[in-house]
């Protein structure tokens, strides 16, 4: 119960710093993707479900805030927790490398999702420059982000499972 109103807790937090500061703190009118952030690093930190979940409430956020569908965020965010989830064998808390490549795949996935179904079916063909005018700049300014919020998300997930544990031997 503890980890599930503290990963609401975050997928708040994250939400309303991606609507609110992040948006003041835009570049270009670019800002981070955090809630891709939260859904890739709980889904390769704590597996292909977690990582679904965490990723379908996330993007029901975005969905009942800023969709025009209910659903297609959920989705996508979803999928894309439920990928990063398959890394969790490879995932080892020292080495930043496999989160930032995870985490900027993730962002580039969903970007490309979100231009395809959003844009190109509506007939606007200008990819390359949504690529240079978006989507790069709004990985690199993720990745920046994630350098210091994926440290938070993990340090808030070993303190998780260090109490996790802890209760889990008062029972044994």
């Amino acid at each position: 119960m503890r980890r599930k109103i503290t990963v609401f807790f975050i997928i708040t937090i994250c939400f309303l710093l991606q609507c609110t500061v992040f948006q003041a703190l835009s570049i270009a009118s670019i800002s981070p993707n955090l809630l891709i952030v939260v859904t890739s690093a709980f889904g390769f930190m704590r597996g292909r479900k977690e990582g679904m979940w965490i990723g379908f409430f996330s993007g029901l956020l975005l969905d009942i805030f800023f969709g025009s569908v209910i659903g297609f965020y959920a989705l996508v965010y979803a999928c894309i927790g439920y990928v990063n989830g398959f890394f969790r064998k490879r995932f080892f808390p020292d080495d930043i490398k496999l989160p930032l490549i995870l985490i900027a795949t993730s962002d580039f996935v969903y970007s490309l999702l979100v231009y395809f179904f959003l844009f190109f079916l509506r007939g606007r063909f200008q990819f390359s420059y949504y690529m240079l005018r978006i989507i790069l700049p709004e990985l690199v300014y993720t990745i920046l982000v994630t350098i210091v919020l994926y440290f938070i998300i993990l340090k808030i997930n070993q303190r998780l499972e260090l109490i996790e544990k802890r209760s889990a031997s008062k029972f044994v």
